[in-house]
């Protein structure tokens, strides 16, 4: 359910089980709030406690590394030289 409280803040609210995961507990993320926040399997959340009361998961955005980003570099998305001018004849 969607709803919006009297400061403009913008919910998404829905009622779910908290199951056993081994030594843990877990509680499933429903594809619709997942989809809305940007996360996936494998995503990185920050999880909070607040005030004792409750639980906050805040996702984490992933930095790529260098060798990611030049992975994806093709020679149809690569732009092409660019000229800047003749060398030796800069401006202070």
């Amino acid at each position: 359910m969607k709803s919006e409280n009297e400061k403009g803040v913008k919910t998404m609210t829905v009622e779910t089980t908290v199951q056993k995961w081994g030594n843990s507990l877990a509680v499933r993320i429903p594809s619709a709030f997942a989809e809305r926040v940007a996360i996936q399997q494998g995503s990185v959340i920050e999880l909070n406690v607040v005030n004792d009361r409750e639980i906050s998961l805040i996702p984490k955005k992933k930095v790529p590394k260098l060798e990611e980003l030049l992975a994806e570099i093709t020679p149809e998305n690569r732009h092409a030289e660019i000229n800047f001018g003749i060398e030796g004849n800069e401006s202070i």
